[in-house]
């Protein structure tokens, strides 16, 4: 009974404080009716629906309690989050009006109050709303100081005064300046200045950062201006450098067959699409740290302003699937499949990713397998991408089978031949057959020699091996000058000096690649190994003692470390 009080006591506290501010004696009666039973019931059920981003149920409690508007900040948020994500656009908009307060600062009602009013070409009444969200910074936000400044921007910028648009843009602190570019570029595109092209071709040329995407935007911009040549060469160089681009493989397919379906995604003469990319970025940015819930709101956002922009459905299925929302990716995806060759294959391949983990491999492979037979024109990428799904599910010899068929299709000299020859090589010596496996992996360097993965894992090979330590070796010292903190070249290379017998140079690197990778079982091994040959032994023991506490370690790695914890290593081992 104790206990029982106790818990009661810490309920109506939480209930307390979460009601902050309802029980002033002017409201007491309006208060009163806030903690009914069934109230209280249906606001926590709400937000426990939220927390699991169930935005149905959570419509379902919070419109029940929305009383509560007036008194209950966090009630607020969480409601209007609520019917974003359901696309309840008009009514998110209803209650934002009506719970909005003058002297009570509320960024989802400020945000979304705005971007009705822009919509509406009441441009005055948006930047009023636009100019309290750089004064909000609650969250702690990415763009906590000039959310504001990007959309009142836009709205400078459809009055016609170009000065004032750049300068908001301007404003942009340090530490978001890719963001000031870009949205600086777009506007660029918005009025057609003259160094437009020049911009994004600065932007996507940046060697730090991957811009790739923004390949497309440059064509777009390019074919506006009818520069023909100019669009193909920049669609080869991007897929060349950037051959996973989705969007760049929509785009090369619609220049080949229906150049005005470009124009269909995006038109920076058109605002409310750079405000989709705008929201774009930022959900990208939530994904990117998988606060999925608050990604998916401004996506939801993006969506309704540019509902064509495939990029967009694309993440919102993407985050739906690690948020364990099959069903509604798969949705979005059979959507996609209707749109063109480039992303019914995409949503093809990503459903048969859902179904592994629903109904098995063998399952998932032959819808894709089905799918796969179903497309029209089929090319070496198809082959390609089918066989890596294979390969990823370890199907090695179907794997083989469609490298195969790809490399017989892929025009000379392409740039993707080193890396399906590298793969095919990969799958052939995971069925045992070196001596194809070696030939593939060595005819990849010939033709790419500075791939740090395949120098390697065939320099690795060689040494697990007992063959070919010396050029073993030279092969891993240049893979780690090229990939200087990678755990697994870092190894192999002081694996390589173990091989040779010296052990202060092999414990020296193993060292190092265990902190790079400290969870990784075999690299653990590996350095108690060479610990063990430097009379390291109380080390080395500790160190085979954390392996075996390690839920990653295989049973037969467990079963020699057993071995060694009893008689070290032994030239039996």
């Amino acid at each position: 009974m104790k206990f029982l009080f106790k818990k009661i006591c810490i309920v109506l506290f939480l209930v307390n404080l979460t009601f902050a501010g309802l029980t002033s004696f002017a409201d007491a009666k309006s208060a009163k009716k806030q903690y009914k039973k069934e109230n209280i019931a249906n606001y926590f059920s709400g937000i426990v629906s939220t927390n699991q981003d169930y935005n149905n149920k959570a419509f379902k409690y919070l419109n029940k309690v929305q009383s509560i508007k007036d008194r209950h900040y966090q009630f607020n948020v969480e409601f209007i989050r609520t019917l974003v994500l359901l696309k309840k656009f008009d009514e998110a908009f209803a209650f934002s009006k009506n719970s909005w307060i003058k002297d009570t600062l509320f960024f989802e009602s400020d945000l979304l109050l705005g971007l009705n009013s822009f919509i509406n070409k009441d441009y005055e009444q948006a930047e009023l709303y636009f100019e309290r969200l750089n004064k909000i910074s609650r969250y702690n936000l990415f763009f906590d100081d000039f959310f504001g400044n990007i959309l009142i921007a836009w709205i400078r910028a459809v009055e016609g005064d170009k000065a004032a648009s750049f300068n908001y843009i301007e404003k942009i602190p340090k530490p978001y300046t890719h963001l000031k570019i870009t949205q600086n570029i777009f506007l660029k595109c918005y009025f057609d200045s003259q160094d437009t092209e020049k911009s994004f071709l600065e932007l996507i040329n940046d060697k730090e950062y991957n811009f790739s995407r923004y390949n497309y935007f440059l064509i777009n911009y390019l074919l506006s201006k009818n520069k023909i040549g100019e669009t193909q060469k920049i669609i080869k160089d991007s897929r060349k450098q950037h051959e996973s681009n989705l969007l760049i493989k929509q785009t090369e397919l619609f220049f080949q067959n229906d150049k005005q379906k470009i124009f269909n995604f995006f038109n920076c003469k058109n605002p409310k699409d750079s405000l989709a990319e705008f929201f774009y970025v930022i959900a990208n940015l939530y994904a990117s740290e998988k606060d999925y819930r608050v990604s998916n709101f401004y996506l939801q956002i993006s969506l309704f302003l540019n509902d064509k922009f495939l990029p967009n459905k694309a993440l919102l299925a993407e985050n739906f699937y690690y948020q364990n929302k099959n069903k509604e990716a798969k949705n979005i995806y059979n959507s996609l499949k209707k749109v063109g060759l480039t992303y019914s294959w995409h949503a093809s391949k990503n459903i048969a990713s859902i179904l592994l983990k629903e109904k098995g491999k063998e399952y998932s492979i032959k819808i894709l397998e089905k799918d796969f037979n179903s497309l029209k024109n089929q090319n070496f990428e198809h082959y390609y991408e089918l066989a890596n799904f294979y390969k990823d599910n370890q199907f090695y010899k179907e794997s083989i089978k469609y490298y195969s068929l790809a490399l017989e299709k892929i025009e000379k000299d392409h740039f993707l031949t080193p890396k399906i020859l590298d793969r095919r090589g990969t799958s052939f010596e995971r069925i045992g057959d070196w001596n194809k496996a070696e030939k593939d992996l060595k005819e990849s360097l010939k033709i790419l020699p500075d791939q740090p993965h395949v120098l390697n894992y065939l320099a690795y090979t060689w040494i697990d091996k007992g063959i070919n330590l010396d050029e073993g070796l030279k092969m891993l010292i240049k893979a780690s000058e090229i990939r200087k903190d990678d755990g697994y070249i870092i190894d192999s290379l002081g694996w390589a000096y173990y091989a040779k017998k010296d052990y202060t140079k092999a414990e020296f690197f193993l060292q190092r690649a265990v902190e790079l990778l400290p969870s990784d079982p075999i690299i653990s091994d590996h350095y108690a190994d060479a610990l063990w040959m430097l009379n390291k032994n109380i080390q080395a023991r500790y160190i085979w003692s954390y392996v075996l506490k390690l839920n990653t370690a295989e049973e037969k790695l467990k079963k020699d470390i057993k071995n060694k914890l009893i008689f070290g290593i032994t030239k039996k081992l």
